[in-house]
């Protein structure tokens, strides 16, 4: 489904006079579709901007990123039109952080539905799917019509990860999606991905807990060092 073929990223740190630095050296990777890649490595080698070169947060600096799309065919992601990006964003390609941004006043259970809400089911079906959803995340049935922006870390992280899975895409991007969270909360994020996989959803992901990748993942892959060994 998708192929890296020597993507990097640099950037320009223009408060330390326009000084080069390495997001990350050229890569290449591919994940067929169904399967989970992992992406490995200590903190800084640039993981998570390898996801947002490929959910196109990011600009990547050179390489391409061939995704096989169900609406455009085989297409290069890192220099598609931004129109069609956003599209593949709401259409097929998914991007879970750890981090929750949404509306202030907006109640958690309308945050999750939301994603059903725009593909066309009706509100109450969406909202019961994500009452479901939340609970089985351990999200008290208290929080549901409360506002995340109150919730703990560990509460938001659920919310954004129920909104993600409750309309799973064809791609799902995961940066660290269980970090932070108690063993029990773990272990059932554990278990949605495991299903929304088998279901057929294709997963790239980072895990600062490298006993839940080689649960989940089928293979990985390891960053590269920033700095070139010496000759």
């Amino acid at each position: 489904m998708l192929r890296v073929e020597n993507l990097e990223k640099k950037f320009i740190s223009h408060s330390l006079g326009g000084k080069e630095i390495v997001g990350f050296r050229p890569i290449s990777f591919q994940v067929a579709e169904g399967k989970a890649l992992g992406l490995a490595g200590a903190s800084g080698l640039g993981k998570s901007s390898v996801l947002k070169c490929i959910y196109r947060t990011y600009r990547a600096g050179a390489g391409r990123i061939l995704f096989d799309s169900q609406a455009f065919g085989r297409i290069d992601l890192a220099h598609l039109p931004e129109n069609e990006v956003l599209y593949l964003r709401q259409a097929e390609i998914g991007y879970v952080t750890q981090f929750l941004s949404v509306l202030p006043r907006v109640p958690a259970v309308a945050v999750v539905a939301e994603p059903l809400v725009t593909a066309g089911v009706a509100p109450a079906e969406a909202q019961s799917e994500a009452r479901r959803l939340l609970t089985r995340l351990g999200i008290d049935l208290r929080l549901h019509d409360a506002f995340p922006s109150t919730f703990s870390g560990g509460e938001k992280q659920r919310v954004n990860l129920a909104r993600a899975v409750i309309r799973p895409s064809r791609l799902m991007l995961l940066d660290e999606p269980t970090a932070s969270l108690d063993p029990a909360s773990m272990q059932v994020v554990i278990e949605i991905l495991s299903e929304i996989k088998t279901r057929g959803s294709t997963l790239i992901a980072i895990f600062h807990d490298r006993s839940v990748m080689d649960r989940l993942m089928d293979d990985v892959f390891q960053m590269p060092p920033k700095e070139e060994a010496p000759c």
